[in-house]
């Protein structure tokens, strides 16, 4: 788990006591006592691991993307302190990833990372002001999430041969991901605990750590069963697994990057030319729910969303449902 920074990954010129010069409080502001950055950088993620209770690949992406910020002030030599940092430093930083072709969706959540690392800095008393609160986020793209049909995951699972060496493990991986809508990396994460049989549910632990329950279907729910019974035992006794549901042919629990070349490969079996990946079979848990009926508050409990306004993109891809079936079936169409 990525708890603290590694002083191999940490930018040279931020790790020498000039970056964070003595600051003393006569000028309003709190002494760092020539604190060294690896210990600042550990502070921060530690704030951010305890505080808000962020799951380790989140932690991860977090420090990535501070070290690349750090970088670009250290290549630049901008300033010789984060207390000189300026909200143009962050425009020009913003303007570099924007010209490495960086996506404006990418670019925007470096932004996010960089604004809750300044923000940290002066609710430490580090410096006085936040210079990314002044700068504005790039314009993101409306851009409606992947689905795919009922057809198409009927043809992508009519590919998969349950007597494949791994067949009855990719069955029912991708039966749980569609019938429960989870994350890859919840499936990956999935133990054998969190099975609750009786109860025909799984136990999820989503963002932030945040547990929730959500039904699993009886076909989901056989295949599952039909792996747990038939392979998985063979697989767990060639590696450790600490008792993850899904495992690979090694015996290890299975990688967010396993679960998409599986879904690749079985998709292209398959003939499905749409778009493919572990969150597209999310999207269309949520879809064909709306599209059925559903309501958004159960879908939203579900997924696991904090906030309804998230779940509520599905019921515009619901609405371009509705107007195809009124196009296709109404009279005054044809």
């Amino acid at each position: 788990m990525f708890v603290s920074a590694s002083p191999a990954t940490i930018p040279n010129a931020f790790r020498r006591d000039t970056f964070y010069p003595a600051i003393s409080s006569a000028n309003g502001l709190k002494s760092s006592s020539w604190t060294d950055m690896e210990t600042f950088l550990e502070e921060y993620i530690t704030l951010l691991r305890v505080e808000r209770n962020l799951a380790a690949n989140t932690l991860d992406a977090y420090l990535r993307d501070v070290h690349r910020y750090l970088d670009f002030l250290d290549d630049q030599r901008r300033v010789s302190a984060l207390t000189e940092v300026t909200p143009d430093d962050v425009r020009s930083f913003l303007r570099s990833l924007r010209d490495q072709g960086l996506s404006a969706r990418t670019r925007s959540r470096i932004l996010s990372s960089i604004r809750s690392y300044h923000r940290f800095l002066e609710g430490e008393g580090r410096t006085r002001t936040n210079p990314t609160a002044l700068v504005e986020s790039p314009r993101l793209p409306r851009r409606l999430p992947t689905v795919l049909s009922v057809e198409d995951i009927q043809r992508i699972l009519a590919a998969i041969p349950p007597d494949a060496p791994l067949g009855k493990r990719d069955l029912a991986l991708i039966e749980c991901l569609y019938s429960a809508g989870l994350r890859v990396s919840e499936a990956c994460d999935l133990s054998l605990a969190d099975l609750l049989q009786e109860e025909d549910m799984l136990r999820i632990t989503g963002k932030g750590n945040k547990e929730r329950l959500v039904p699993l279907g009886q076909i989901a729910r056989e295949r599952l069963d039909d792996y747990l019974l038939h392979l998985r035992p063979t697989l767990a006794r060639k590696g450790p697994n600490r008792g993850k549901v899904f495992l690979s042919r090694n015996g290890k629990p299975l990688t967010r990057m396993m679960v998409y070349n599986l879904l690749k490969k079985w998709s292209l079996e398959a003939g499905v030319t749409a778009p493919i990946s572990p969150h597209a079979l999310r999207h269309s848990f949520a879809t064909h729910l709306l599209e059925g009926g559903a309501d958004l508050r159960a879908v939203q409990a579900m997924l696991g969303h904090a906030d309804i306004a998230t779940t509520q993109i599905y019921t515009h891809l619901d609405k371009e449902y509705l107007k195809e079936v009124h196009r296709t079936f109404h009279p005054r169409w044809k």
